[in-house]
């Protein structure tokens, strides 16, 4: 140890609190332990050390400034040798009486002060009786059912009360939860909840499942207490015996938090090769919107950062919590998570959030804007109060979202300067890393491997990000004009660039890098991109340099007029993807190459059609080093480098320490191929209908373009001036979703309808991603 006079303290669950806390005689609990510490802090270098075994604590463990050490004198609270100790959340349930109850369900009673939504066997969460039953092999839920909280399913149940009803967004971002209030008189469910969703809209009619309900209780796996008679039910699996397992179940929601403040923060404490588990669910308190992101938000985690600086957790592993994993909350500066492991949390994995009232002129919804004039112009932050400066390294984040649908293995906001570097993350219902506004920039994601994303959602990334920052509006047209008056909006919160540097993507179910709404002041270099290629929509000053998209390309959507973005050196594997994009493109589109396997080398005129730019980019054979093997650097020779591209590494994505690389999973890697095709009977043709031009919504590109629940509707490519359509107010790039109460997945249905002459009839359209009823009289 490095500080003077170096204390050391021990802590056994088989120890005493009345002991002194050495060696051969430690205390019982991490609170003696703080205690003995106290005295001691920022005075002597100090550690910890925590025997094998669980500590189930009474109240989440909090450090303030009092505890703090300091540079010279650190405390560090750390696993003694290659024990094992468990910091628990929850409570074992000891002197279980398990009696058969009925069809393989065995029933005990427990204590009465017991309420719980998460019950541990031998180390396993269990599964919260429900329906459907639980099915691995079901990406959105683990099962689904339309009829999940229909009056005919209800009529099942005696009293639904205290249960849960999930359901994705209607358009797929993310989800809401609802927790069962009781039953109408016509058995009808009743609900509270749905706040967990900042987006708004409705829940989806199909992907739905509810939860806690007692006669749901009908499969292996599954449980339900019974708050009412202090009876916990449970259906072992096949060969399990309840008379010897170990039964826990979750009571506190927080297990360690750093409180401090910009003031007084707690500093240089760490802890070291711990286990963390059993910290309750917090879906129903996700109730804080964040700002104009899809999100929001908990305040809270496993582990709490608030107010902290210089603190770290070093190889820790936190396993099946119930909501967010680490939670680094309002101002916290150097905080470090390195060489640990998070599994199977309810929530985000790592959350990197600050205060809204850091930012100036916040809004906190996607429809809210501002007249420029009372736009505050000053950039930057207006308080300190955020995350900073801090870094993630060598992690190895999978499974997350297990309860909440709307969260990231990493989230980023309200923040500035953070730094995600050789991290794993993969199982994910969302982003791997989203980074949801420009406040305030500086961030550096690095060397990661994130795949297999987006697993229960739609539209989106492994990587994601916002900027719906002070500029942002969402029609194309209003920032255009409000950009020309003041110039100096688009990069007001993002004062730092973003950089994307040397990963690794794959999403199959969105892009592998999704820069959205307003994105702008990215620098995207030495990616290898897996499957979908890169989306860059509304947005500012994103350079796009050096990147390799294989088996997929870049998907420009709805630019800004001044957008100041660069495409260049990049190899591609198809054409581009635009959407709503007028030629010629932007700032800097060139220098571009098309992978075409077995090609001669020649002009890229595909590209040079589409972006009215790449004058100097070329087609052909890019000739790859080994692909199959997931090395995409170019042999010498290749007409690539004569471009300028420039080959980087590819063996040094995701985490790096022994132990975190013995259990990581790498991605598929895709054989070559061409970029996904429409689906069936969706093609580009333009129709008449009504004297307006109309086709298709052609694919996911443009149902992210439009901001579509799926990929239906059909696209007014063009109405005339005078007519029935134009005078109620239909306009181009309209998308026509239903006419009266009849769907129009596709241009055939709307062909079909010959309205009567002086007929009013109902028409809905979908315009700046909210539906617009109109009536038009023909």
């Amino acid at each position: 140890m490095t500080g003077t006079n170096a204390a050391d303290f021990y802590v056994s669950p088989q120890g005493s609190d009345a002991n002194p806390g050495t060696l051969a005689t430690p205390f019982a609990t991490l609170q003696r332990a703080q205690q003995a510490v106290r005295p001691l802090a920022g005075k002597a270098a100090v550690r910890i050390f925590l025997r094998g075994g669980e500590y189930y604590l009474p109240k989440p463990l909090i450090f303030e400034a009092a505890d703090s050490g300091s540079a010279t004198a650190p405390i560090i609270y750390q696993a003694y040798g290659k024990e094992i100790p468990v910091v628990s959340g929850g409570v074992k349930l000891s002197g279980l009486a398990w009696k058969p109850y009925k069809d393989g369900i065995f029933e005990t009673q427990v204590p009465a002060d017991l309420h719980t939504e998460e019950i541990f066997v031998n180390g396993r969460r269990q599964i919260l009786a429900r329906y459907p039953n639980f099915d691995a092999g079901t990406l959105i839920f683990n099962g689904f059912a339309p009829d999940a909280i229909s009056k005919e399913r209800a009529a099942r149940w005696a009293d639904p009360t205290g249960g849960y009803v999930h359901m994705m967004h209607a358009s797929m971002w993310g989800g809401y939860t609802f927790r069962i209030t009781g039953k109408t008189a016509d058995g009808a469910v009743t609900m509270e909840g749905g706040w967990q969703n900042n987006r708004g809209g409705p829940p989806h009619e199909k992907y739905r499942m509810v939860e806690n309900i007692f006669e749901e209780l009908d499969a292996p796996g599954e449980w339900f207490l019974n708050d009412r008679t202090h009876t916990l039910y449970f259906y072992p699996p096949a060969g399990l015996d309840l008379a010897p397992a170990t039964v826990e179940a979750t009571r506190l929601r927080s297990l360690v938090e750093f409180r401090g403040g910009e003031a007084k923060p707690v500093r240089f404490i760490a802890l070291q090769g711990l286990t963390f588990r059993h910290a309750a669910r917090t879906v129903m308190e996700t109730k804080e919107p964040l700002l104009r992101t899809d999100w929001a938000i908990y305040r809270g985690g496993a582990i709490l950062f608030d107010g902290a600086e210089d603190c770290a957790l070093d190889r820790v592993l936190i396993d099946q919590v119930g909501g967010t994993a680490v939670f680094v909350n309002d101002y916290n500066r150097r905080i470090t998570i390195r060489g640990s492991h998070i599994s199977e949390a309810g929530a985000n994995g790592i959350a990197f959030i600050g205060d809204p009232k850091a930012a100036r002129s916040p809004l906190s919804h996607y429809e809210q804007v501002q007249p420029l004039e009372k736009i505050d112009r000053t950039p930057g932050p207006q308080t300190n109060n955020y995350p900073a400066d801090c870094l993630v390294e060598d992690t190895l984040i999978h499974l997350t979202g297990r309860v909440e649908k709307q969260t990231a293995g990493i989230e980023i906001d309200l923040a500035q300067d953070i730094t995600v570097r050789h991290c794993s993350i993969y199982d994910v219902p969302r982003a791997g890393i989203n980074i949801g506004d420009g406040c305030w920039g500086g961030h550096v994601i690095e060397y990661c491997d994130v795949f297999d994303t987006v697993l229960e959602t739609g539209d989106h990334g492994s990587f994601n990000s916002w900027g719906r920052d002070r500029y942002w509006r969402p029609g194309i047209g209003e920032v255009d004009a409000v950009v020309k008056k003041a110039p100096d909006l688009p990069l007001l919160d993002v004062v730092k660039p973003i950089t994307l540097r040397n990963n690794r993507w794959r999403c199959d179910h969105g892009w592998d890098i999704d820069l959205d709404d307003g994105s702008s002041n990215y620098i995207i270099t030495n990616n290898l991109c897996l499957n979908r290629g890169i989306k860059n929509r509304e947005g500012f000053a994103r350079q796009v340099t050096n990147n390799v998209i294989a088996n997929s390309s870049f998907f420009p959507h709805v630019w800004y007029a001044q957008a100041n973005s660069v495409f260049s050196r990049n190899i591609i594997f198809a054409p581009y993807g635009p959407v709503g994009m007028k030629a010629p493109w932007d700032r800097e589109m060139d220098h571009n190459f098309l992978h075409q396997p077995g090609a001669e080398t020649g002009p890229a005129t595909t590209l040079q059609s589409l972006s009215g730019r790449d004058e100097h980019s070329l087609a052909g054979d890019a000739d790859f080093v080994a692909p199959e093997r997931g090395d995409y650097r170019v042999k010498p020779g290749s007409p690539a480098l004569v471009l300028g591209f420039k080959n980087f590494p590819m063996d040094q994505f995701g985490v790096t320490s022994p132990a975190l690389k013995a259990v990581a999973r790498t991605p598929v890697l895709p054989g070559n191929r061409k970029t996904a095709s429409r689906p069936a009977g969706r093609d580009g043709k333009i129709a008449t209908w009504q004297g307006a031009r109309v086709r298709n919504i052609l694919d996911e590109g443009e149902m992210s373009a439009y901001g579509l629940p799926g990929i239906v509707g059909v696209l007014v490519v063009s109405v005339p001036p005078g007519s029935p359509l134009a005078q109620a107010g239909v306009r181009n790039n309209d998308v026509i979703l239903r006419y009266a109460q009849t769907p129009i997945t596709a241009l055939p249905d709307l062909l079909r309808i010959a309205p009567k002459t002086n007929a009013t009839a109902a028409l809905t359209i979908f315009r700046t991603q909210h539906e617009v009823p109109l009536n038009v009289k023909f």
